[in-house]
């Protein structure tokens, strides 16, 4: 019994040694191993850019605040805008952006003063510009779809009766299954009952009857104002 206790003290002795050994040598591996490793400089996970201004941003230059009249230039055409490549319209966009969030905040903050805007026709200038810019987008879009696919819409259509005998324009959309299977397409009429033709007569009639009588308002119109300013009349050609 004393000599099997012996034993197993010599051998947990034993292993003592050699797990001492064996972390002095992972030890000297590791040192060697991050020796080797070159020290990276420290980056950052999220690029921001550096704000130049804070909420200052959102009013006008501090020079304007009490102005009745500031000066500006006027709205962009949209011959101006054709000239410009799509990557210029992407930072006017921007830029323009900028501009009316800034004078949205102005008109509020002269409204909250009880005070008039100054020069509140900048805004006006500035969604003219944005709906133009829109507009030669829209066109530049519509050119590449023709060449491309031949389809003037981006959406293919066709002229259509609807149950009530009126024209409307149907946009196609793509069905997971054929139309003549499909329960909720057939629930779509695109005809009309025979009793429906008397009232699209009057319908009409009476779009005919209110076409009359604006271009009668704008004829007595014309004819009340050459009345009271005849030195504005057009003079014939000779």
């Amino acid at each position: 019994m004393m000599a099997m206790a012996a034993l197993c003290r010599r051998f947990s002795g034993v292993l003592r040694l050699a797990g001492v050994a064996s972390s002095r040598l992972t030890h000297h591996v590791l040192q060697k191993e991050t020796a080797k490793v070159e020290a990276f400089p420290l980056c950052a996970l999220l690029h921001t850019s550096r704000p130049l201004k804070g909420l200052e941003e959102f009013f006008d230059d501090p020079k304007n605040w009490g102005e009745r009249e500031v000066k500006s230039g006027d709205s962009w055409t949209v011959e101006q805008l054709r000239g410009k490549s799509s990557e210029d319209l992407h930072k006017l966009w921007y830029v323009m952006l900028k501009e009316r969030n800034m004078l949205l905040t102005m008109e509020q903050e002269a409204k909250r003063q009880r005070v008039p805007m100054p020069s509140p026709e900048r805004l006006e200038k500035v969604e003219k510009s944005m709906d133009r810019m829109d507009q030669v987008i829209q066109e530049r879009e519509d050119a590449l779809r023709l060449l491309q696919t031949g389809q003037e819409k981006e959406r293919p259509g066709e002229w259509r009766h609807d149950f009530l005998g009126r024209v409307i324009w149907y946009t196609f959309r793509e069905w997971p299954i054929p139309w003549f299977m499909n329960q909720k397409h057939k629930k779509k009429r695109f005809y009309y009952l025979k009793n429906v033709e008397p009232f699209n007569r009057l319908r009409l009639e009476k779009y005919l009857r209110s076409e009359n009588r604006r271009k009668n308002r704008e004829r007595n119109r014309q004819r009340k104002l050459l009345k009271k300013f005849p030195h504005l009349a057009a003079k014939p050609e000779s």
